[in-house]
């Protein structure tokens, strides 16, 4: 027994080299200089060790708006993403004929470049010179003013943002729901019809439970990713995200190490590490609330 037991640790042994290289040393690395305070490259010196870095960042007036732009950006799109998949899989379920041809067009968007994405978004939603863009034909039609909702006011830019965050992430709920509905026992819904139950009820007390381990999953990398946007602003805004005021968490990491205020790696380290706090408490909180509504098959 305890030969085996060897042999299966010496299988994960790769693995675990590889988790420790590439994850757990540059976790433990970027802690590190979270606190080393003016922080080198070059040199690899610092001035000193201490807490400077974490309390710069947090009065740094972009990383607070990267800060605010990120949590709308999570709040508006992991539940508005994840329900409107959900709909979109149950109608799918639903039907029988041309099934496979719509699961392909729903998932096109995945596979598409998301800077090719973001570009076409751009084009229907910004203003030039020669036109008001596609968004505002629209608007147009009901009396409504053109907005620009590429330069112009907030909430236009983060509604333009969370759409084409949504977009971009349902089809990939779109599927994995859809396998999640139709794993589900169908005695169940036999015997759901047989009682002539009605179909609300099946669904809140028959298909909700039986994919809730699945939507649990969804939700929680749904905040993950959106916690870690990026692109998806870079695609839209351009890569000057704190002028346009879109700037995210990770896009505030990114320019403290190479963009126009860049040379700062004790600052992004200490901005990484809030991220990373964040995220982290945020999963908890959502396993917790979330435990005692899952139900997992036997």
């Amino acid at each position: 027994m305890e030969r085996r037991s060897v042999k299966g640790w010496l299988y994960l042994l790769p693995a675990f080299a590889f988790l420790a290289v590439f994850l757990v040393y540059p976790l433990v690395d970027v802690f590190i200089y979270s606190f080393e305070e003016g922080y080198n490259f070059a040199s690899q010196t610092s001035f000193g060790v201490g807490g400077y870095n974490y309390a710069y960042v947090l009065r740094d007036p972009y990383f607070l708006q990267a800060v605010k732009n990120t949590f709308v950006l999570v709040i508006i799109t992991v539940p508005v993403s994840t329900g409107l998949s959900l709909l979109i899989a149950l109608g799918l379920s639903s039907i029988q004929k041309l099934r496979e041809a719509f699961q392909t067009i729903f998932f096109l968007p995945y596979v598409t470049n998301t800077l090719a994405v973001g570009l076409v978004f751009m084009i229907l939603f910004k203003r030039t010179p020669y036109s008001d863009g596609f968004a505002n034909l629209l608007l147009g039609l009901f009396g409504a003013g053109p907005v620009d909702f590429i330069d112009g006011p907030y909430w236009a830019k983060m509604f333009v943002l969370c759409l084409y965050t949504v977009w971009v992430v349902m089809p990939f709920k779109i599927l994995i729901l859809t396998s999640a509905l139709a794993s589900v026992n169908e005695q169940y819904y036999n015997a759901a019809r047989v009682d002539g139950t009605p179909r609300w009820r099946v669904f809140w007390r028959i298909t909700l439970p039986m994919i809730s381990p699945t939507l649990v999953y969804l939700i929680i990398t749904g905040f993950i990713g959106a916690f870690k946007a990026y692109s998806d602003a870079v695609a839209l805004f351009g890569v000057n995200l704190n002028t346009a005021g879109m700037n995210t968490i990770v896009g505030y990491v990114y320019d403290m190490l190479y963009g126009a205020s860049g040379g700062y790696p004790s600052y992004a380290s200490a901005a990484a590490v809030i991220l990373f706090a964040i995220v982290l408490t945020i999963t908890c909180l959502n396993l917790l609330v979330t435990k005692k509504h899952v139900q997992y098959l036997s």
